[in-house]
């Protein structure tokens, strides 16, 4: 698996953000603001990784969609 993943963000009912990436089998996580979020997602990422082991972990980089982190509270 190469350094870009899709990363799915929802909300859950408690109002939680969580965080889930589908070409990776048990990657989630969840956290009460995006920021903290996005950091955990990257970390939960790296983890996952490790555990399928790929060696190369090149710098991941989550790319930002369309949506500002304001636009995307909107839309949660």
């Amino acid at each position: 698996m190469g350094g870009c993943f899709d990363v799915v963000v929802e909300r859950d009912q408690d109002g939680l953000y969580v965080a889930s990436v589908p070409a990776l089998r048990g990657c989630h996580t969840q956290a009460a603001s995006l920021d903290e979020l996005m950091e955990r997602i990257r970390e939960t990422i790296e983890l996952c990784l490790e555990v399928e082991g790929t060696t190369e972990l090149q710098e991941l980089e989550l790319r930002d969609t369309e949506l500002s982190a304001d636009e995307l509270r909107n839309a949660l």
